[in-house]
């Protein structure tokens, strides 16, 4: 019996091959499984698609690095109701189901957040990318699904490109919600924010910077992290991000740029398994720990 499991992707068990991408996950689920073995829980490391595995062997099971599940995502939404019925999930069952939908811009919005302006596209929509920006009147957009990860299916688009891309988007339309923003140039001039926070706490930041040449922050398209000291208005944007939410999250991670009219807007609002660098800030991790602690004491 376990209290608390440390969920992650069946790459990241026990990976056979060493790369600095690879030691930084092992690095982010070690800290959160020592601090959690410092409060007296006894943790492992699963994959959440290993089905060997009897979830209700733990009493509790918490996000970490289930990069895996948008390529998987009706097995995972399949698992997801499933293993919500035998143990506690950490962030819980109905905050992950709202925060994988990016639909939740909307919500944070209408909560008076400042969110990244945004248009969404439901499933069977016959116009083409070209009518939809001759509606909006927006020159340079970004295209992406309502449900992703990892920047999957994510195009940087303007009004010369949009030919390139109407075959691919009439695909993804037939079947699934799309968004477009505005591309927010703030995004290549300095970069996207991430600030951590543990309950509702910040905790630190980093500055992700696309490589030159790509608008993607990510590092799987060859993005760089560095840290980054936040404003008193990001901070309390992020922590404004946070208390919208109906269910209070045990740990968050808020992405923010300014937007096009030069105001801290969150961009993504990461619940569900969003990297916190707490190499970075082990404090963080131990924090965590204690939230976790707090749950199980209530």
């Amino acid at each position: 019996m376990y209290d608390v499991v440390i969920l992650t992707d069946e790459r990241y068990v026990n990976p056979e091959i060493s790369s600095e991408y690879i030691n930084n996950v092992i690095t982010e689920d070690r800290l959160v499984m020592e601090a959690l073995e410092k409060r007296g829980f006894k943790s492992k490391k699963v994959a959440w698609s290993d089905s060997s595995f009897d979830w209700t062997q733990t009493k509790a099971a918490i996000f970490r690095t289930t990069w895996d599940y948008a390529e998987k995502f009706s097995a995972f939404s399949d698992w997801l109701m499933e293993v919500s019925m035998k143990t506690k999930l950490i962030n819980n069952y109905e905050t992950i189901i709202w925060n994988l939908d990016k639909h939740y811009l909307s919500d944070l919005k209408s909560n008076g957040v400042n969110v990244v302006e945004t248009y969404f596209i439901e499933p069977g929509d016959s116009r083409s990318l070209k009518e939809l920006h001759e509606e909006l009147g927006w020159q340079k957009t970004v295209l992406k699904p309502a449900i992703s990860a990892s920047a999957k299916d994510t195009f940087k688009l303007s009004v010369e490109t949009l030919s390139d891309y109407e075959d691919r988007y009439a695909y993804l339309i037939k079947d699934e919600s799309m968004l477009l923003q505005p591309f927010q140039d703030d995004v290549i001039n300095r970069g996207e924010l991430s600030l951590m926070l543990i309950g509702d706490e910040y905790t630190h930041a980093v500055l992700k910077v696309a490589k030159p040449g790509d608008f993607r922050v990510q590092d799987d398209f060859g993005g760089s992290v560095k840290d980054y000291k936040p404003t008193k208005k990001e901070i309390e944007l992020a922590i404004a991000a946070v208390k919208a939410c109906e269910y209070k999250p045990l740990y968050a991670r808020v992405d923010i740029v300014n937007d096009n009219d030069g105001n801290p807007a969150v961009s993504e609002l990461e619940l569900v398994e969003p990297e916190m660098w707490f190499r970075k800030n082990e404090k963080a991790a131990e924090l965590l720990a204690a939230e976790v602690n707090d749950l199980f004491s209530r």
